[in-house]
């Protein structure tokens, strides 16, 4: 009567099925990843990130953690640097050519600390780290000390910064200088000839967590900030690298030397 085959009558479509599999895989990836959106998502799973947008959409599933901006206050009265942004039409191709620096604050229980970091441009690594109470000069200086040492005192050519009064002194200029690196500064009131610093800054705040009081002292704090730094480089996946920028070095790496051999 229904001009319909038997077997028609006992199908059941696989597709809702295989959502549900996946959703438990996205949730367990949320739980060790809690910013993570689709395209992070995607690229963990080793599916289409429209597949996974798709199933998050239907299922409402939504990064545990979500994204806030965070001002930096600048002194506009200071004249302009003498230095050009030497970064802006170059595209590193190797690792330790091109490092990016910037610091942030957090506030925790009426105090300030400050996070000084240096990234490699090429890798998306953060190779220098510095944490003080106070952002004066050696706060940016510890944080390219840091870099040195991490990469074996391998001098990038180029450091390209902000105007900010930290990297706008003589103690930094001289110290940079000296070293046979270029300097590089954004112009004034210019966030975004620094985006890649801005960007990881919003996303290590946000992945950190927002409530820094959490943690039950200052030596606590300063630790979650390295993990968070680790985590960064060895384990979240960068979206425009597709795996994380320890991972993406070490590849590089390899390929290079067995080009060499």
């Amino acid at each position: 009567m229904l001009n319909t085959s038997r077997s028609g009558l006992y199908y059941r479509p696989k597709l809702p099925t295989k959502d549900e599999v996946l959703k438990d895989q996205i949730l367990y990836v949320l739980s060790d990843n809690p910013a993570y959106g689709h395209k992070r998502i995607a690229l963990a799973l080793g599916i289409g990130k429209k597949r996974a947008r798709r199933v998050m959409h239907n299922f409402g599933i939504k990064p545990f953690k979500r994204g806030v901006r965070f001002k930096k206050r600048r002194d506009e009265r200071r004249p302009e640097a003498v230095f050009n942004n030497e970064i802006k039409e170059a595209c590193p191709i190797a690792p330790n050519i091109t490092y990016v620096g910037d610091f942030t604050y957090i506030k925790y229980r009426g105090q300030f600390i400050y996070v000084a970091t240096y990234m490699d441009l090429f890798t998306r690594e953060i190779v220098g780290l510095s944490v003080s109470n106070r952002h004066t000069k050696d706060l940016v200086l510890n944080a390219l000390l840091s870099a040195l040492e991490t990469t074996g005192y391998k001098l990038p050519k180029v450091i390209h910064t902000d105007q900010g009064s930290e990297y706008n002194c003589r103690p930094y200029i001289k110290f940079v200088s000296y070293l046979g690196i270029s300097i590089s500064m954004s112009k004034k009131a210019s966030p975004w000839e620094n985006g890649y610093q801005e960007s990881f800054y919003s996303n290590f705040k946000l992945e950190l967590g927002l409530e820094f009081d959490r943690f039950n002292s200052i030596g606590e704090l300063v630790e979650g900030i390295y993990q968070q730094i680790n985590y960064h480089n060895t384990k979240r996946i960068h979206t425009s690298l597709r795996m994380p920028p320890a991972i993406f070095k070490q590849r590089y790496l390899e390929k290079y030397l067995e080009y060499r051999s």
